[in-house]
């Protein structure tokens, strides 16, 4: 098995080396005028500050709970953490690296060439170098503890002999404790990065549209508005490195969920007498970076055959979905071959596999059907090619309140669709491979990653250069082309979130089952283990865990709407006392929008994402176990459908905003009464799309993650416990 360990660190150097190949043709290409210059390094600078400053604090914290780890977990734990951590905050960094230099050359090609086609191939492989990075630094960090603690250290080896080594204060600390670490370093990066982001992002956003747009009537990225360098850069924050992060914990949560629950599967059966042979744990083990390893190999094929082609065409959609398309397929057979090497050679089988050695590979392919339908039903409540986007666009004519109440049906509406889909690929992965095959289901969602963040990255790219354009007042030819590309990168960045959530309900039931094995006793077989929600205490947790979403959501929205409101008060006080400003005389005051931007997303970020961090060990322990289960199972439910809510209603309210500047509705076009209340409505989807939605994919998880390692201590040690014992 050691050997497919080599197959993971292939593909993973196959991936960055593609990667910094592409960072480098990238980065040769010119990047136009002196004009253009000047604003792409005022961008680069702006995101270069931010993300510096937030990685600072995000290390102190990432410091303290490594300190924490190593005390109450184990030193392999703490290390795993670090390394999680580690390889989350590069594929964030680089990502936004690639993105503040590809921005000003996808502007600069779309002017020399005029051809949408070249330009989209620049834009595209700029965010295939973020896709890339988040797959492969994934992969590179489960290399390193895979070889350093499982097989260097032979936590493996002792596992599977029933050794099992005890940390400092006497609770057990086996592989499956050092694994579910790295996945909360990752977990942790991805919640500071995502929530610090999207608060960026969205108050500058926010304070561009409501000022410049409603009051001003200046057009998208004009720039006489202040606060368009800021949301410029924002885009580069939010939508790139916090997206980056935020799918590659995803990613490992998928994959390591997997291994954690086949070593929790071998401990009960071999404590319960039941055969279960170790060769076959080992299987179980590395089965799924093998699956993830070859999913990244295809994602090297699939985004390589659109940009090798010398010639694409001028559908974006079309050659975005093709690469996607070749990704899932190579996969899917190389998935099917390395089924086969695994499981089907020999004898060795486990009872959950209901079709034998081809089930896990079922359930896999099951998680990448149910990942392109969910996708599919987001595009099509998301563009303005189908009915409920156009509906929406619509009622923008008669006012901002018919728009937002729109927004609102059509955003609900879209949550039922979806959760029947998940589901039944829920229940059909768990029929055919047990446990197990849910946690496959996970994997095969998100297999081919590093494509859907490629595509999904290219969006903010194509924003970014739309800005650099208006603002170097270049022809109206330049703005067409970069605008087609992003009203289709709003489109796959709804798709992508559809993929986030799916695959986060994936991996947080799969850690679910984890999480109660590890506090239930060994004699018990893992099939009869339950949750009870008739429990009273489980219940009462079930019931707090529904609530905290709404109340984490609305902490993001009131951080968004803080930092708004101040940036609001800034364009304002510019275009009222600098002169000459509105006419376009003079440059406005960029740095100053940048700095109320920086200062109020480190000062928003820390108090929702902390919460996600203690809420359910501070819960654990109070409570106890059983109250934390419900909690996780009542968060989980619940942000499934506020994740689903607020993704497409914001898409939804976007997308109609553009669908108006298009002239669909004649004389409804741009500055018109019905595009002021199309841009209120975009403004009100905002905070709800590009940062309430993503950050409730790792609340779930990083709660599932967080508890999972803190279990084994508030389960023994709790204060209600104590309470009920001395009454007894």
């Amino acid at each position: 098995m050691e050997l497919f360990l080599g197959l993971v660190i292939l593909a993973a150097i196959l991936a960055l080396a593609y990667a910094a190949i592409n960072f480098y043709s990238v980065k040769k290409l010119e990047e136009g005028s002196d004009r253009m210059k000047e604003i792409a390094n005022e961008i680069r600078l702006g995101a270069n500050t931010f993300i510096t400053y937030e990685y600072r604090i995000v290390a102190i914290i990432g410091a303290i709970i490594a300190v924490v780890l190593g005390i109450v977990i184990s030193w392999q734990g703490a290390c795993s953490f670090v390394i999680g951590a580690v390889m989350s905050a590069s594929a964030g960094y680089v990502g936004m690296k690639i993105a503040t230099y590809a921005n000003v050359r996808v502007t600069n090609t779309a002017r020399t060439t005029k051809k949408l086609s070249d330009t989209l191939k620049v834009a595209y492989k700029g965010g295939s170098v973020m896709g890339l990075c988040v797959a492969g630094f994934a992969l590179l960090g489960i290399f390193l503890v895979y070889l350093i603690f499982g097989y260097g250290l032979g936590q493996i080896a002792d596992f599977r002999n029933g050794i099992i080594a005890t940390n400092l204060i006497g609770l057990e600390a086996p592989f499956s404790m050092t694994i579910s670490c790295y996945a909360l370093g990752c977990s942790v990066i991805a919640m500071f990065n995502r929530v610090g982001g999207g608060i960026y992002t969205k108050a500058a956003d926010m304070g561009a549209d409501l000022v410049g747009k409603t009051e001003a009537h200046l057009p998208e990225d004009d720039p006489r508005n202040p606060a368009t360098i800021a949301d410029n850069v924002g885009d580069n924050v939010g939508d790139v490195a916090g997206l980056g992060a935020d799918l590659l914990e995803s990613y490992v949560g998928a994959i390591m969920s997997a291994a954690i629950l086949a070593c929790e599967l071998f401990s009960r059966k071999t404590a319960a007498g039941v055969a279960f042979e170790s060769p076959f744990l080992e299987k179980l083990l590395i089965f799924p970076l093998a699956f993830a390893a070859c999913g990244l190999i295809a994602c090297v094929i699939g985004i390589a055959s659109t940009l090798v082609r010398k010639k694409l065409s001028d559908n974006p959609h079309m050659e975005l979905n093709i690469s996607t398309w070749v990704s899932a397929g190579v996969t899917a057979l190389f998935g099917l071959g390395l089924a086969w090497y695994f499981f089907g050679r020999t004898s060795d089988s486990y009872s959950a596999f209901r079709f034998g050695w081809i089930s896990p590979w079922i359930a896999a392919v099951l998680g990448v059907v149910a990942g392109i339908i969910i996708g599919a039903i987001a595009e099509y409540y998301t563009s303005y090619d189908y009915k409920p986007t156009k509906i929406l666009a619509n009622a923008s004519v008669d006012g901002a309140a018919l728009t937002i109440t729109q927004g609102l049906a059509l955003g609900m509406k879209s949550c039922m669709a979806p959760v029947f889909v998940l589901g039944a690929a829920i229940y059909g992965a768990f029929v055919i491979g047990g446990l197990y095959g849910i946690s496959c289901a996970a994997i095969g969602m998100l297999s081919f990653v590093a494509t859907t963040v490629s595509v999904d990255t290219y969006g903010p790219i194509s924003d970014n250069a739309g800005g650099i354009a208006e603002m170097s007042y270049l022809d109206e030819d330049v703005r067409k082309i970069t605008d087609t590309l992003d009203s289709v990168g709003n489109t796959t960045a709804a798709i992508g979130k559809g993929f986030a959530i799916g695959s986060a309900a994936f991996a947080t039931l799969a850690m679910m089952n984890s999480y109660l094995y590890s506090y239930t006793p060994e004699s018990v077989l893992a099939d009869n283990i339950v949750l009870n929600i008739l429990n009273p205490l489980t219940l009462a947790g079930a019931i707090v865990g529904a609530a905290l979403p709404f109340f984490f959501s609305g902490m993001l929205i009131e951080a968004v709407a803080k930092a708004a409101e101040q940036m609001v008060e800034e364009v304002r006080r510019q275009f009222k006392e600098i002169p000459g400003l509105l006419e376009g005389k003079v440059l406005p005051d960029t740095k100053a929008c940048i700095s109320i931007s920086s200062q109020g997303a480190i000062k928003e970020m820390r108090v929702p994402a902390l919460t996600a961090l203690i809420f359910p060990v501070l819960a654990g322990f109070i409570f106890g176990a059983e109250f934390v289960g419900g909690i996780l199972l009542g968060a989980t439910i619940s942000s499934i459908m506020l994740a689903i809510f607020t993704g497409n209603a914001g898409g939804a309210w976007d997308n109609g905003k553009k669908y108006i500047e298009t002239g669909a509705i004649k004389g409804h076009g741009k500055g018109s009464p019905a595009h002021d209340a199309a841009v209120v409505g975009d403004t009100v989807g905002d905070p709800l799309k590009d940062t309430v939605g993503p950050s409730l994919d790792i609340l779930i998880k990083i709660m599932s993650t967080i508890s999972l390692v803190a279990v084994a201590v508030f389960s023994k040690y709790n204060i209600l416990d104590w309470i009920l014992t001395l009454f007894k």
